[in-house]
Parts: C-alpha cells; structure tokens; sequence
C-alpha cells in the first residue's frame, strides 16, 4: 500500500504550484465561473458577456507549453461547463452534446490565438441561443414541440408538412394551423430559418462552398439559398461569411 501511495503523488502539481504563488498567478475567481454558467443557463446574453469580460481580463491558466494549446485546452473545459449549464437550463442533452461536439471540433481546427478568442465569445452566444430556443418552446403545445425538435434534428433532410404530421401523429391542415398560431410564422418559414441559421455556423468554420452548403440544406438551388439568406439576415451568404459573421438585421 505504501509502495501504491508514493506512485500516485503528483510532483507536477507541486511543481506548478510552486511557479504560480512565486509569479503571483490565481485563478479567476469561482464566482465568476458561477456568474457565466448561470447567465448562460438563463439565457441572460449581456449577463454572460460581462462575466466572460471579466474573467478574460485577468491573467490566463497555463494549461500546455504552447499558449495556442493551452488556450485550446481552456475553451475545451468551458464548452464542458456550458454543456452542462443548457442540459440544466431544459435543453435535450442529446442537442447540448452535439452542439459541444461541434465547438470542439472548431476549437480543435483553428490555428490562430486570436481567432480564438474571438470564437469564444461566439460560442457563449451561441449556447445562449439554443437556450432561449428552449424557452420559447416551453410556450408551445407538445404537438408544436415535437414538431419543433424534430425539425432541428432532421434539417439536412427532405422536410415537408406531410412528413412532419405523421411524425406527430395529427392531420397535415390541424398541424399547419396550429404551428403558425403558435410560432407566428408558417411551418415552412420556420424550417426555413432554422436552416438558414445553421448553415452561418458552416459558412464561418468551414471552406465548403456556398452551392455545397445549401444542396446540404436541401434547397432547390443556390440562388434561393441565397435569397432566403439575405432576407433574413441582410447579406448574402458571400459577404457574411468575408464579414465573419456580422449580421445587419
């Protein structure tokens, strides 16, 4: 048993230890963890933003030897919080993780300290997106419901009212009436929307071209994408992604 204990004493921890009291280094404080992780699961957009400001502004954890890798392995750990503060905030965990997977992904893809920083931010917005999705949802029917979440997870196939109320078992005209009373928009507007909105993330991170991505979404062709993109958004999917991702509407 002895022999056991001096196998898993951890000198790197008192090693590293040591570095951080003789430069001063502490950690941000746990309250501000606390702050962000919450504003997120409310939904709270500004509330999160300022707690993000402020822990950023002080002095960064070193997590690796290069500042790129330890950044990376930082935002990692965040994106694990984040997960777990929407999955507690009402979201379906399956829609947490595979939004966390995406982040990693990205994160892992990127190769830039400064571009970094930047996603961060657009990852604690986008969370709090997914959240307020939730919430307005908490205000729909089951039957709006069902149809909602089984949109958001089927938006790269063929999607039309007929497929979508046999899903939820009630007739076409019944579900078409009670989704726009309850979303204020038509069934095909919102898909419609969900996807446009899906599609910013892929213009953003990736290099697939403008046509690859809307046949991926399943529209007709790649003027209508376009169009559709610019009506709500107010550029067209070329200029948002040279803009990074600046929205006019």
């Amino acid at each position: 048993m002895d022999q056991l204990k001096g196998q898993h004493k951890l000198p790197e921890y008192w090693s590293t230890r040591s570095v951080d009291l003789s430069e001063g280094f502490v950690h941000p404080p746990l309250d501000y963890e606390q702050e962000l992780l919450e504003a997120i699961r409310l939904g709270d957009e500004n509330r999160a933003l300022e707690a993000l400001h402020r822990i950023n502004a002080m002095e960064a954890a070193t997590l690796a030897r290069y500042p790129l890798r330890s950044k990376k392995n930082a935002m990692i750990a965040s994106c694990t919080l984040f997960t777990r503060a929407i999955i507690r905030g009402g979201v379906d965990p399956e829609t947490a993780f595979q939004l966390s997977d995406t982040f990693i992904r990205s994160v892992e893809a990127t190769t830039e300290l400064e571009a970094l920083h930047r996603y961060e931010y657009e990852m604690v917005l986008q969370f709090i997106t997914v959240m307020r999705q939730q919430k307005e949802n908490l205000h729909y029917s089951h039957i709006v419901n069902l149809s909602v979440y089984f949109i958001r997870e089927h938006l790269f196939q063929d999607l039309n009212l007929s497929l979508i109320s046999r899903h939820v078992g009630v007739h076409p005209s019944y579900l078409s009436d009670r989704f726009k009373r309850e979303t204020g928009m038509p069934l095909t507007e919102f898909v419609n929307r969900r996807r446009i909105e899906e599609s910013q993330s892929i213009l953003i991170h990736t290099n697939q071209s403008i046509s690859e991505i809307s046949l991926m979404f399943k529209f007709c062709s790649q003027s209508y994408y376009t169009q559709l993109f610019k009506k709500y958004t107010g550029l067209t999917p070329k200029q948002f992604r040279r803009d990074g991702g600046a929205i006019t509407k």
